[in-house]
């Protein structure tokens, strides 16, 4: 009886031990979470504080948000002014000493797009442009090393394997994409959330709200797009899984075009969730999924 006593005890140590021996992650959003999943591997616990359908430039941290962050070992956040009002928090959190890192901060700001409407700050959008979103790999492996060195070798060869996965992934979005005629290769979605995708894959996007969604959409946007959309002859218009829908089917109605599908702009879908047979709550996935989406619509 003392022997089961003692090795049930062993047991709940070792539990215990190999808790411990995780490293906490905090990441905003799911685009964050998945590559760091992907770099981490078996040694790291992520949590994810942005879900499925939640649009981040309007999303203001909770109590248990709070409580994940202080408990965090390293925390990954995309930087950029995506994260809105969490940003200073975020910000504040790094220079008060813990592991902080902005995904996007070691990227060339001369590959960044710049809008005036956003602030005078970067577009953030940066993940639809696959071979700009690999850049964020070494930032992960970078971070996760500096709370857990023993890892630092399966971190940098892991990070490794997966960006010669994105760049996979990048050449195939330019195949997909070069499938659709020169003429119908304009991109109209709810706001301006794929400058990135429209410029490295060889699309014009026109979106009805800026780069930002806190404000909503005039009728007199509503109307000009209408317009364009008429004199372009455009195939057909995309809402966003983040952004109500609603606007985008008055133009689509009043400029007498198909809604073409949904796209997955700020957040990615439910883990499980699949569209043309990927998983939408994976990054890669997502890619996928939306190119699909657009490639069926116009082509």
């Amino acid at each position: 009886m003392v022997m089961r006593f003692f090795l049930c005890c062993l047991l709940l140590l070792g539990v215990v031990e190999a808790r411990a021996a995780e490293v906490r992650v905090v990441a905003t959003t799911g685009m964050i979470a998945d590559l760091v999943r992907r770099v981490g591997g078996e040694r790291v616990e992520v949590v994810q504080l942005m879900g499925a359908g939640v649009d981040p430039h309007l999303y203001k941290a909770t109590t248990r948000d709070a409580a994940a962050l202080l408990r965090a070992d390293v925390i990954f956040y995309s930087g950029l002014k995506l994260e809105g009002r969490m940003t200073e928090v975020l910000a504040k959190l790094g220079g008060a000493g813990r592991a902080v890192y902005a995904v996007t901060e070691a990227m060339d700001r001369e590959q960044l797009l710049a809008p005036a409407a956003f602030e005078g700050h970067y577009d953030p959008h940066v993940w639809f442009d696959v071979s700009l979103w690999a850049q964020t790999v070494p930032v992960m492996v970078r971070g996760l090393s500096a709370v857990d060195a023993a890892g630092a070798e399966q971190y940098a060869r892991r990070g490794a394997e997966l960006q010669l996965e994105l760049e996979a992934l990048h050449a195939w979005v330019q195949a997909e994409v070069s499938q659709i005629p020169p003429k119908n290769r304009v991109l109209i979605t709810s706001h301006d959330a794929f400058n990135y995708f429209g410029r490295a894959y060889g699309l014009r996007v026109v979106g009805l709200q800026g780069v930002s969604t806190v404000s909503e959409a005039a009728l007199g946007d509503v109307a000009s797009l209408v317009d364009f959309i008429r004199a372009q002859g455009v195939r057909a218009i995309f809402v966003e899984s983040t952004v109500n829908p609603e606007a985008m089917r008055r133009v689509a109605k009043d400029a007498g075009v198909r809604i073409g599908g949904e796209l997955f702009s700020d957040a990615m879908g439910a883990p499980g969730e699949m569209r043309f047979g990927w998983d939408t709550g994976t990054y890669e996935g997502m890619v996928r999924a939306n190119v699909e989406t657009v490639v069926e619509a116009l082509k």
